[in-house]
């Protein structure tokens, strides 16, 4: 099966606005084995190391996953169908089991001398950090030796160059430090009573993406899991949830 969206609203669109295609191929991840690297274990990890920089320079890879060639004999494997024919992938399609892991590795070879030091990356989002802004230049110049070297590519309207603040992986982070994302508070103040499990799940999720920053969060969540106890569809939510 599969289904185009557009990146920003998600709606169906003219050709010349950018759409991403997504490939969804349930027998394929079902016989596919878990990678063995944990992406959401290393966000604080990463925020933490990213914090207290002069300037800042993020950039976003143009369609990251598919600048990764598929095996030649795995490319039958992506297969999928058209009215016009059928067609299969030479590079790594979205949506296939362990993407998001694959890409996260390749990255890591890649930038393996500059992790750590002058840039950080989380799957297709890269970030060169610098404590003084001489040298940010520098450190840039490294970047893209890298880029060139592997034949890179970078979507340049989510690029952003010597700044003092922004967001990755979710969080501002800025010369202060980390702060809450705005736009992840905004959505949780909007949220609309639970009404049942998925919603409260979907609560629990947002309320867990700024632990960090909420006292005490695990025990705010605590009538939350309580809500969910039992095999109704529809949850209570109680006085002791709000």
């Amino acid at each position: 099966m599969i289904s185009i969206s557009d990146t920003q609203d998600r709606q169906f669109v003219p050709p010349n606005r950018l759409t991403t295609i997504c490939l969804a191929s349930p027998r394929t991840s079902s016989a596919t084995s878990s990678a063995s690297l944990l992406l959401s274990s290393r966000i604080d990890q990463l925020v933490d190391a990213t914090a207290g920089h002069e300037l800042l320079s993020f950039m976003d890879a143009y369609s990251g996953y598919n600048q990764i060639f598929m095996h030649p004999a795995d490319c039958e494997h992506t297969a999928f169908f058209t009215d016009r024919g059928l067609y299969c992938y030479n590079v790594m399609p979205f949506g296939l089991k362990n993407a998001g892991a694959t890409y996260q590795r390749m990255v890591n070879k890649i930038f393996a001398e500059l992790i750590g030091t002058s840039m950080e990356v989380y799957v297709d989002d890269m970030l060169v950090k610098s404590r003084t802004t001489g040298d940010h230049l520098w450190n840039l110049s490294l970047m893209f030796g890298k880029l060139k070297q592997y034949n890179m590519r970078l979507n340049p309207s989510k690029c952003a160059f010597g700044v003092s603040s922004g967001k990755f992986p979710g969080f501002m982070i800025s010369q202060r430090g980390i702060e809450a994302n705005p736009e992840k508070i905004r959505v949780l103040i909007d949220m609309q009573v639970p009404r049942t499990k998925k919603e409260v799940q979907s609560l629990t999720g947002r309320v867990a993406a700024l632990a960090r920053f909420i006292s005490k969060a695990t025990d705010w969540c605590a009538s939350f899991f309580k809500a969910l106890k039992g095999s109704k569809r529809q949850v209570d939510w109680t006085s002791e949830c709000d």
